[in-house]
């Protein structure tokens, strides 16, 4: 586990399917499904909470950020299917470069992608019609990841080791300002 309780993997995506490394190399992991369980809502910002399972978010809404490292947050909504309850959920949150690379950072071992995981698992509400989407709500909060100036990231998240259709974010850095 890194500073800041960012945990890294290593997963690529190549010509739309995604790859995770295990002991014995690169292996094909499924790729996005027509009928996937959830819909995900998310947003960049500059710090989220979530708080009586509302999302509480400072800063929201940006795409350009930098070129100095900064604290940010990831805010999340996911839409759970009425039969998805009360079965656990796992996701994973992966920082890439523009060409779908993973974003390194350096850590006591050494280099490594950058990788935020976690679980939930919903319950059916008391009093909601029965069918109705169940909501999640998560905060990613990261403190300062230097990142290269001047270039274009993607937050991509899998739930369920299943790339979710819409569910990336991009953003770019700024340039460093020229001296004058």
């Amino acid at each position: 586990m890194a500073a800041g309780g960012v945990r890294v993997v290593c997963r690529r995506e190549v010509h739309g399917q995604i790859l995770a490394r295990d002991g014995a190399g690169w292996c094909p992991t499924p790729s996005l499904v027509a009928s996937m369980p959830v819909k995900v809502t998310m947003l960049l910002c500059d710090s989220a909470q979530v708080a009586d399972g509302k999302l509480y978010i400072l800063g929201g809404g940006w795409s350009m950020t930098g070129p100095d490292p900064v604290p940010s947050a990831v805010a999340l909504k996911i839409d759970v299917e009425w039969n998805e309850a009360e079965r656990p959920h796992h996701w994973e949150l992966f920082l890439e470069d523009a060409d779908g690379r993973p974003v390194m950072v350096d850590t006591p071992e050494g280099a490594q992608p950058v990788e935020v995981r976690g679980e939930f698992t919903v319950s059916h509400p008391p009093g909601v019609p029965e069918g109705s989407p169940i909501d999640v709500a998560l905060a990613v909060n990261m403190g300062p990841i230097p990142l290269r100036p001047g270039t274009r990231f993607t937050w991509r998240l899998v739930i369920d080791g299943e790339s979710l259709p819409a569910a990336s974010l991009g953003f770019t850095t700024r340039p460093v300002p020229q001296a004058s």
